[in-house]
């Protein structure tokens, strides 16, 4: 079994932007040679150093290079830029749906990606209940996921807790004021939320959470 993680902590920044961008053009076309001025103009930067960096990388056995014609990603390659992907968009969810941050977002995750190893990556992901989608219903790259199903006490959201389960508020992502507003409603930290077929119980009592509200009041699932 590769390790990825390790692989990838050989890669500079750049070269990881390279591949995660060639990953975004198979995403789109899987079939598809990606052609060096495409490659380019979507990096910002001239024809020559893309070709340059396409022969690097050719030579670690992570690109095809095609003269004349472009490259693609190898298997090995595309793993690789399908984890550094994945790390961005869990990010992206992490400073949205948990943090609240409502800056530039993309540009954050971007700069934040090429920082995270894999267990930190595990974490957030499980944090995040395993997301299959973004936002923007953009897929979650699952190359060499590892679900912790064997966890006895995962944090989830809200918006994730099985029907059936129950366990007790940890952290919830809002301001001070809305915490406050919550807090007259008696949802705090420590309450108990119940998710059952029907409804989603606070302290035994049924309670109507808004959809993004689900997603920053965050439950640590007893046993």
């Amino acid at each position: 079994m590769h390790n990825w993680g390790l692989f990838m902590d050989e890669l500079s920044d750049f070269e990881e932007m390279y591949l995660k961008r060639m990953f975004e053009i198979h995403s789109e076309q899987p079939s598809a040679i990606v052609k060096t001025s495409m490659l380019a103009e979507s990096m910002g930067v001239s024809d020559a150093s893309t070709t340059e960096m396409i022969q690097r990388l050719a030579g670690r056995d992570l690109v095809t290079y095609i003269p004349y014609k472009g490259s693609r990603l190898t298997t090995e390659g595309f793993a690789i830029a399908g984890k550094i992907k994945r790390r961005q968009l869990l990010l992206e969810l992490l400073l949205t749906d948990v943090i609240g941050f409502e800056g530039d977002v993309n540009s954050i995750a971007c700069e934040m990606e090429h920082a995270v190893n894999d267990e930190l990556e595990a974490s957030i992901d499980r944090l995040l209940g395993y997301p299959e989608h973004n936002n923007f219903g953009e897929k979650v790259p699952q190359i060499s996921r590892h679900f912790e199903s064997n966890l006895t006490s995962p944090l989830l959201p809200i918006s994730n807790m099985p029907e059936g389960t129950s366990g007790l508020v940890e952290l919830i992502a809002l301001s001070g004021h809305d915490i406050k507003t919550l807090e007259n409603q008696q949802i705090s930290i420590g309450v108990r939320i119940t998710k059952t077929p029907t409804s989603t119980n606070v302290s035994g009592c049924p309670f109507l959470f808004s959809e993004d509200l689900e997603k920053r009041i965050l439950v640590r699932l007893e046993d």
